[in-house]
Protein backbone atom coordinates (compact mmCIF):
# COMPACT_ATOMS: atom_id res chain seq x y z
CA UNK A 1 0.00 0.00 0.00
CA UNK A 2 2.94 2.24 0.75
CA UNK A 3 4.25 1.82 -2.78
CA UNK A 4 0.98 2.98 -4.30
CA UNK A 5 0.81 6.21 -2.31
CA UNK A 6 4.14 7.55 -3.40
CA UNK A 7 3.51 7.39 -7.19
CA UNK A 8 -0.01 8.80 -6.82
CA UNK A 9 1.36 11.73 -4.79
CA UNK A 10 3.97 12.36 -7.46
CA UNK A 11 1.30 12.41 -10.19
CA UNK A 12 -0.82 14.83 -8.21
CA UNK A 13 2.14 17.19 -7.76
CA UNK A 14 2.91 17.12 -11.49
CA UNK A 15 -0.70 17.93 -12.35
CA UNK A 16 -0.77 20.85 -9.96
CA UNK A 17 2.51 22.16 -11.32
CA UNK A 18 1.07 22.04 -14.86
CA UNK A 19 -1.85 24.23 -13.83
CA UNK A 20 0.32 26.89 -12.35
CA UNK A 21 2.18 29.58 -14.24
CA UNK A 22 1.97 33.22 -15.20
CA UNK A 23 0.03 32.65 -18.44
CA UNK A 24 -3.22 33.94 -16.92
CA UNK A 25 -3.23 37.20 -18.87
CA UNK A 26 -6.03 36.05 -21.14
CA UNK A 27 -8.24 35.08 -18.20
CA UNK A 28 -7.58 38.39 -16.46
CA UNK A 29 -8.46 40.33 -19.61
CA UNK A 30 -11.79 38.47 -19.96
CA UNK A 31 -12.63 39.12 -16.30
CA UNK A 32 -11.87 42.82 -16.69
CA UNK A 33 -14.03 42.95 -19.83
CA UNK A 34 -17.00 41.37 -18.05
CA UNK A 35 -16.63 43.76 -15.10
CA UNK A 36 -16.58 46.77 -17.43
CA UNK A 37 -19.92 45.90 -19.06
CA UNK A 38 -22.90 47.95 -17.89
CA UNK A 39 -25.59 46.05 -16.03
CA UNK A 40 -28.97 45.64 -17.72
CA UNK A 41 -31.85 47.35 -15.96
CA UNK A 42 -34.04 45.09 -13.87
CA UNK A 43 -37.73 45.12 -14.75
CA UNK A 44 -39.99 46.30 -11.91
CA UNK A 45 -42.24 43.76 -10.20
CA UNK A 46 -45.76 43.55 -11.61
CA UNK A 47 -48.48 45.25 -9.64
CA UNK A 48 -50.62 42.90 -7.60
CA UNK A 49 -54.35 43.25 -8.17
CA UNK A 50 -56.25 43.58 -4.95
CA UNK A 51 -58.96 41.04 -4.20
CA UNK A 52 -62.39 42.47 -3.54
CA UNK A 53 -64.07 40.28 -0.96
CA UNK A 54 -67.83 39.79 -0.88
CA UNK A 55 -69.75 38.98 2.22
CA UNK A 56 -73.07 37.20 1.56
CA UNK A 57 -75.78 38.43 3.84
CA UNK A 58 -79.08 36.65 3.35
CA UNK A 59 -82.20 38.74 3.43
CA UNK A 60 -85.81 37.69 3.39
CA UNK A 61 -85.82 37.83 -0.42
CA UNK A 62 -82.69 35.70 -0.87
CA UNK A 63 -82.10 32.17 0.34
CA UNK A 64 -78.86 30.70 1.62
CA UNK A 65 -77.19 28.99 -1.38
CA UNK A 66 -75.60 26.33 0.84
CA UNK A 67 -78.81 24.86 2.24
CA UNK A 68 -81.34 22.91 0.17
CA UNK A 69 -84.45 24.82 -0.76
CA UNK A 70 -87.64 24.06 1.13
CA UNK A 71 -89.36 23.17 -2.14
CA UNK A 72 -86.84 20.49 -3.12
CA UNK A 73 -86.75 18.93 0.33
CA UNK A 74 -90.54 18.81 0.51
CA UNK A 75 -90.77 17.22 -2.94
CA UNK A 76 -88.06 14.67 -2.17
CA UNK A 77 -89.59 13.72 1.16
CA UNK A 78 -92.89 12.74 -0.43
CA UNK A 79 -94.87 11.34 2.49
CA UNK A 80 -92.09 11.38 5.09
CA UNK A 81 -89.62 9.86 2.65
CA UNK A 82 -92.00 7.06 1.64
CA UNK A 83 -91.81 7.87 -2.09
CA UNK A 84 -89.51 5.38 -3.77
CA UNK A 85 -89.76 2.94 -6.66
CA UNK A 86 -90.95 -0.59 -5.99
CA UNK A 87 -87.78 -2.60 -6.66
CA UNK A 88 -89.42 -5.93 -5.74
CA UNK A 89 -91.98 -5.98 -8.57
CA UNK A 90 -91.28 -7.80 -11.84
CA UNK A 91 -89.88 -5.45 -14.47
CA UNK A 92 -91.79 -5.10 -17.72
CA UNK A 93 -90.14 -5.38 -21.18
CA UNK A 94 -90.34 -1.65 -22.02
CA UNK A 95 -88.46 -0.74 -18.83
CA UNK A 96 -85.23 -1.86 -20.53
CA UNK A 97 -85.34 1.15 -22.90
CA UNK A 98 -84.88 4.86 -22.25
CA UNK A 99 -88.17 6.69 -22.71
CA UNK A 100 -86.79 8.83 -25.55
CA UNK A 101 -85.95 5.70 -27.59
CA UNK A 102 -89.60 4.52 -27.57
CA UNK A 103 -92.28 5.73 -30.03
CA UNK A 104 -96.03 5.70 -29.71
CA UNK A 105 -97.35 4.41 -33.07
CA UNK A 106 -101.07 4.06 -32.35
CA UNK A 107 -103.91 3.19 -30.00
CA UNK A 108 -106.45 0.38 -29.75
CA UNK A 109 -109.82 0.37 -28.00
CA UNK A 110 -112.17 -2.53 -27.29
CA UNK A 111 -115.03 -2.84 -24.80
CA UNK A 112 -114.06 0.46 -23.12
CA UNK A 113 -110.46 -0.71 -22.65
CA UNK A 114 -107.70 1.43 -24.27
CA UNK A 115 -104.22 0.28 -25.23
CA UNK A 116 -101.29 2.27 -26.53
CA UNK A 117 -99.03 0.75 -29.17
CA UNK A 118 -95.37 1.45 -28.35
CA UNK A 119 -92.50 0.63 -30.71
CA UNK A 120 -89.05 -0.09 -29.22
CA UNK A 121 -85.76 0.72 -30.95
CA UNK A 122 -85.56 -2.79 -32.46
CA UNK A 123 -88.89 -2.21 -34.22
CA UNK A 124 -91.06 -4.51 -32.08
CA UNK A 125 -94.50 -3.12 -31.19
CA UNK A 126 -95.78 -3.59 -27.62
CA UNK A 127 -99.36 -3.15 -26.36
CA UNK A 128 -99.56 -1.32 -23.00
CA UNK A 129 -102.40 0.00 -20.87
CA UNK A 130 -102.88 2.22 -17.84
CA UNK A 131 -100.89 0.77 -14.93
CA UNK A 132 -98.09 -0.70 -17.07
CA UNK A 133 -94.52 0.55 -16.72
CA UNK A 134 -92.06 1.77 -19.36
CA UNK A 135 -88.80 3.72 -19.50
CA UNK A 136 -85.79 3.40 -17.26
CA UNK A 137 -87.09 5.84 -14.63
CA UNK A 138 -89.87 3.61 -13.24
CA UNK A 139 -92.49 5.34 -15.43
CA UNK A 140 -96.07 4.20 -14.71
CA UNK A 141 -98.70 4.86 -17.39
CA UNK A 142 -101.50 7.05 -16.00
CA UNK A 143 -103.56 7.94 -19.09
CA UNK A 144 -103.92 6.94 -22.75
CA UNK A 145 -105.51 9.26 -25.31
CA UNK A 146 -105.66 9.32 -29.11
CA UNK A 147 -102.87 11.94 -29.08
CA UNK A 148 -100.50 10.43 -26.54
CA UNK A 149 -99.63 8.42 -23.46
CA UNK A 150 -99.07 10.08 -20.08
CA UNK A 151 -96.98 8.62 -17.29
CA UNK A 152 -95.40 9.52 -13.97
CA UNK A 153 -91.71 8.73 -13.50
CA UNK A 154 -89.94 8.34 -10.16
CA UNK A 155 -86.46 9.85 -10.39
CA UNK A 156 -83.58 10.40 -7.99
CA UNK A 157 -83.57 13.98 -6.70
CA UNK A 158 -79.79 14.05 -6.19
CA UNK A 159 -80.13 14.39 -2.41
CA UNK A 160 -80.80 10.79 -1.50
CA UNK A 161 -84.55 10.93 -2.09
CA UNK A 162 -87.01 10.47 -4.94
CA UNK A 163 -89.42 12.79 -6.73
CA UNK A 164 -92.26 12.21 -9.15
CA UNK A 165 -91.91 13.72 -12.61
CA UNK A 166 -94.68 13.79 -15.22
CA UNK A 167 -93.77 12.60 -18.72
CA UNK A 168 -95.70 12.03 -21.91
CA UNK A 169 -95.25 10.40 -25.26
CA UNK A 170 -97.06 11.87 -28.28
CA UNK A 171 -98.36 9.84 -31.20
CA UNK A 172 -95.58 9.89 -33.81
CA UNK A 173 -95.95 10.37 -37.55
CA UNK A 174 -95.33 7.35 -39.81
CA UNK A 175 -91.77 7.40 -41.17
CA UNK A 176 -91.74 4.69 -43.85
CA UNK A 177 -93.11 6.72 -46.76
CA UNK A 178 -96.70 6.10 -45.71
CA UNK A 179 -99.17 8.92 -45.27
CA UNK A 180 -101.00 9.40 -42.01
CA UNK A 181 -104.63 8.23 -42.27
Amino acid sequence: MKYVRVPSMLMLCLLLYGCGGDDLDEVRRYADEVKARSAAPIEPLPTVKTYDSFSYEATAALRDPFTPSKLSTAASDGANGALRPDLNRAREPLEDYPLDSLRMVGTLARDGQKWSLIQDKEGAVHRVQVGNYMGQNYGKITAITEQGTDLIEIVDDGQGGWIERPASMALSEPTEGGAKK
